[in-house]
């Protein structure tokens, strides 16, 4: 089992560009260590000192006036720092929120250095495309793909966009968060069961091919061979 501590990360900003002056203004993380969510949170909002596009309010909902009387970055970068070091960072799109993080350290002339400097980072983003080529794969459709239940997602929030990628990560990489070993528990947070198999039910026909059937059969393969003019693995 993977001991690692993982941090899933998520950010809400003022606006699309760190280089062009747009702050974040709420970061929410999630602790997972052996694959369990451990309700170990960080949440917290930050006054921008700059107003949010309007076209990010639409985003997220989040408003220039909610955020008024909210401290700032410098306020709280060495609990949020301490939080995370030393983690693998889970985030989706990670050039993203790591670059706005990185801009935030850099405008405060922070000792911290840059990101990579205490954590590592996963791209859920990226895994997903090698996973799903082709497909959509931001969240909302990963949620759809995983059965991970998103219904009271009707805006983007850092903290609880960090709570669904969590489920969507532990789901993409190949577990539910809980096991349940009968057929009336709950099924876990990815909406999975084990069930067990009545010891008592009838065996299962076995239906076998006859000698014309496997004559066909081996017909088949033969005319797929020369077909392809390569030996079948068969």
């Amino acid at each position: 089992m993977d001991s690692t501590r993982k941090i899933v990360l998520d950010t809400e900003t003022t606006g699309l560009e760190p280089a062009s002056g747009h702050r974040i203004i709420e970061i929410g993380c999630v602790e997972v260590i052996n694959r369990r969510i451990t309700g170990n949170n960080y949440h917290v909002y930050l006054n921008p000192d700059r107003e949010i596009d309007q076209g990010a309010i639409e985003v997220h909902g989040i408003t220039n006036e909610f955020l008024v009387d909210k401290p700032r970055f410098a306020d709280v970068v060495e609990d949020f720092v301490a939080f995370i070091r030393g983690a693998e960072l889970i985030i989706h799109n990670a050039p993203f929120d790591v670059g706005f993080i990185n801009a935030e350290l850099s405008r405060i002339s922070s000792q911290h250095g840059k990101v990579v400097d205490f954590c590592t980072v996963l791209d859920t983003l990226v895994m997903a495309r090698q996973m799903h080529p082709g497909q959509k794969n931001n969240l909302d459709a990963l949620c759809k793909r995983y059965g991970i239940n998103n219904e009271h997602r009707e805006l983007h929030g850092a903290l609880l966009d960090s709570e669904i990628l969590a489920d969507v990560y532990l789901a993409m990489t190949g577990g539910q968060t809980t096991l349940t070993l009968n057929s009336g528990g709950d099924a876990g947070e990815t909406e999975q069961e084990i069930r067990r198999l009545n010891t008592q039910r009838q065996p299962l026909p076995v239906v076998r091919a006859s000698a014309e059937e496997l004559e066909q059969h081996q017909q088949m393969l033969q005319l797929i061979e020369k077909r392809s003019g390569e030996q079948g693995a068969w």
